[in-house]
């Protein structure tokens, strides 16, 4: 049995990219910045925006992001 891909493709088009913040950004532009783009998710540092985000699949965002809830991603980090 084969398991789906959770790599995105780079040619994903930004053009119409709408970012948005976490609520729980300070205001001083020092957090990421989150796009959905279909079945993919793009995450930007919003202190330069300039430079190329990250792309993920959403299956790969759903993951990341249940880790850091559940606590079994960024405490071992440091």
């Amino acid at each position: 049995m084969s398991t789906p891909s959770m790599a995105a493709p780079h040619d994903v088009d930004l053009t119409h990219a709408r970012w948005r913040k976490s609520s729980y950004s300070g205001g001083a532009n020092d957090c990421v910045e989150v796009a959905e783009l279909g079945e993919h998710a793009a995450v930007r540092d919003s202190k330069d925006i300039g430079r190329r985000p990250l792309l993920f699949s959403k299956a790969a965002m759903r993951a990341l992001v249940s880790g850091i809830a559940r606590g079994s991603i960024g405490e071992r980090w440091g």
